[in-house]
């Protein structure tokens, strides 16, 4: 007797507690975030728009949207975005507070893992504009997210220091 093989085009559903808990967990949204720290200085020894910093912060409010003020209906405001400012997070970046706004990234990491910790993945939140979206389509755009955007963070690391494919 073999494994029993799922039917191709048919949703599954995975309640494996292992395979759960490392999509909460291990992502790219790790704690190792390699362009936390970046500022986009070209030569010229002009700042530009955000950099790394504006990566955190926008992650660190898409994080705080998604899992604590959608899915767990917690009624926190933006940390940086704000209706008169939707770029607040690129436009507004100190870097004399980078330090802070990667400590703010991993807290509202760990706040959203603890947020949903005890929900299903099939837990839903209706969007007004897109409709029905489960918990697990959110984790798995969250990691697409991240991908994106480490690799913006690594193209602003290459134009400051020359390194390539490191």
């Amino acid at each position: 007797m073999g494994i029993a093989k799922p039917a191709i085009g048919v949703a599954q559903r995975v309640d494996d507690p292992v395979w759960g808990s490392s999509l909460r967990r291990w992502s790219p949204r790790s704690r190792c975030w390699p362009g936390s720290g970046l500022i986009l200085e070209l030569g010229d020894g002009v700042v530009r728009r955000g950099g790394g910093f504006g990566l955190v912060r926008h992650l660190t409010d898409v994080e705080r949207t998604w899992f604590r003020r959608r899915f767990a209906a917690q009624p926190v405001p933006s940390l940086y975005s704000r209706p008169d400012k939707p770029d607040a997070a690129f436009d507004e970046v100190d870097p004399a507070r980078a330090a802070e706004d990667l400590a703010a990234l991993i807290a509202e990491q760990d706040a959203a893992r603890q947020a949903t910790a005890d929900m299903p993945f099939d837990a839903v939140f209706v969007s007004p504009r897109w409709g029905p979206m489960c918990l697990r389509w959110a984790f798995v755009h969250m990691n697409g997210e991240y991908a994106r955007h480490n690799g913006h963070a690594d193209i602003l690391r290459e134009r400051i220091d020359g390194t390539i494919g490191t």
